[in-house]
């Protein structure tokens, strides 16, 4: 009998677990590149930590758009010709998208010792919350079935 791992399907969604649609959507599998890690912080908190060796903050972008991030890296070329004996760190070109859930903003991002850091938070507006819905007590449904009598 085989067994499945589908924990890489959760890596991109973020605040919501809709299962088919991320299977329809992982046809085309996401690269591996750069490492990152999705944290749940609190119950409305994430952060996205990504392992960006070898870049700056100066050629790392990142844009929110409506239920999408998109962080992008390009490395400036250098200028100086190298002999590697061994490369360990890619330091290339990379993007990578995250699928946001409804209301998931972004609020902060930081860059230190090669270590990206995203904060988001999910607020849901008060209109779309649950609300409590309180039950009249037997005073109100009596004047109710006695205008219905008459």
């Amino acid at each position: 009998m085989r067994t499945f791992d589908l924990t890489p399907l959760y890596r991109s969604a973020i605040g919501f677990d809709r299962l088919a649609n991320l299977l329809e959507q992982r046809a085309d599998a996401q690269p591996s590149y750069p490492p990152y890690n999705i944290e749940l912080v609190s119950e409305d908190k994430y952060r996205i930590v990504m392992a960006l060796a070898g870049f700056d903050r100066s050629e790392v972008e990142i844009v929110a758009e409506r239920d999408s991030l998109h962080v992008t890296g390009r490395k400036q070329k250098d200028e100086q010709q190298r002999t590697y004996l061994h490369r360990g760190i890619a330091a290339r070109d990379f993007e990578q998208r995250f699928q946001l859930a409804n209301h998931v903003k972004v609020t902060t991002a930081g860059f230190d010792n090669g270590m990206l850091t995203i904060e988001l938070v999910r607020e849901v507006p008060e209109a779309l919350k649950p609300r409590k819905i309180v039950i009249d007590g037997g005073a109100n449904v009596q004047a109710l079935e006695q205008r219905q009598a008459a």
